[in-house]
């Protein structure tokens, strides 16, 4: 039989030593599975959430794109929210032709104008917020959703001008309204007409309210900068996502600024409700509903 090596649990002799090392021997020298045939994992059938969470992503989908290892929302669109928002994900565009143009000729590290051609082949977007008419649970409303990958859901003269038309639009039909806001601020390339916008849409809110018209703001992560300033904080119903980092500038310029460290979660939509800047902390899984019964209890038409 020959040689016998003997451990606590198996027995080996020469011929199953053998038989075990051909099973590592490669038949064929080289690789012959061909490009065509060979299965790449697709991008994105993963998300890590910043606790290191891994889910998959038609989970996440199918969660309103909030994790349920530990609630963390992700940043989504206008595509998703109003997929969420809007009963059976139907809904009519407003205003879809209205875009961004370089007014100034403006350039900084590359011309604004081949920054907005950029980002617009990217996104497929025409600007950094949306308009759309549908139902919540039945009840018709007009919602605006800010995109944050359009340059940071910057505002400039194109969204100013698009919730200008969503506030007449409502007010024409007797409508709720609700912005969901996620923005770094200003556009910076517009300058001065971007802020001319802060007191645009103040002043068409301001006729949406004596319309008798209900006027909602979901605050997601981030909302900054003048939007938080203006137009985000100044709603009938300020809801905000858990956890949403909101106000005026960074916490690195504030802490800098006034030269002391800033309380334990500062900024965070909870921490505003704390201090009654934000009425309802509302996950994304429930603000459908929350949306829905807040017209249905508050909404009063002209």
């Amino acid at each position: 039989m020959g040689t016998v090596y003997i451990n606590t649990f198996y027995i080996y002799t020469p011929n199953t030593i053998k038989m075990a090392f051909d099973w590592f021997k490669r038949k064929a020298k080289n690789i012959t599975t061909s490009t065509d045939e060979k299965k790449d994992v697709p991008k994105g059938l993963w998300h890590q959430t910043p606790s290191g969470k891994i889910v998959e992503h038609d989970e996440l989908r199918r969660n309103n794109y909030v994790s349920p290892e530990d609630g963390f929302h992700v940043r989504i669109g206008s595509a998703e929210f109003f997929d969420i928002l809007f009963d059976e994900g139907k809904f009519t565009e407003l205003d879809a032709n209205v875009e961004s143009i370089d007014i100034l000729n403006f350039k900084d590290t590359k011309p604004y104008k081949d920054r907005l051609k950029e980002v617009k082949a990217k996104t497929k977007l025409t600007d950094s917020i949306r308009n759309a008419v549908g139902t919540v649970k039945g009840t018709e409303m007009v919602v605006s959703c800010m995109d944050f990958a359009f340059i940071g859901g910057s505002l400039g003269s194109v969204m100013g001008e698009k919730i200008r038309r969503a506030v007449d639009y409502c007010i024409a039909n007797k409508l709720p309204y609700m912005i969901i806001c996620q923005s770094g601020g200003a556009r910076m390339q517009e300058a001065t007409y971007s802020l001319m916008q802060l007191a645009k849409v103040q002043a068409k809110l301001a006729q949406l309210s004596e319309a008798g018209l209900l006027y909602i703001a979901y605050l997601c992560d981030p909302t900054f900068g003048g939007i938080t300033a203006s137009f985000a904080m100044t709603a009938d119903i300020i809801m905000a996502e858990p956890g949403a980092l909101i106000g005026f500038a960074g916490p690195r310029v504030i802490r800098e600024t006034i030269g002391r460290d800033l309380p334990e979660g500062f900024q965070t939509s909870e921490f505003l409700q704390e201090k009654g800047f934000v009425d309802f902390i509302v996950k994304r899984t429930e603000i459908k509903d929350t949306v829905a019964k807040t017209v249905n209890l508050l909404a009063v038409n002209a």
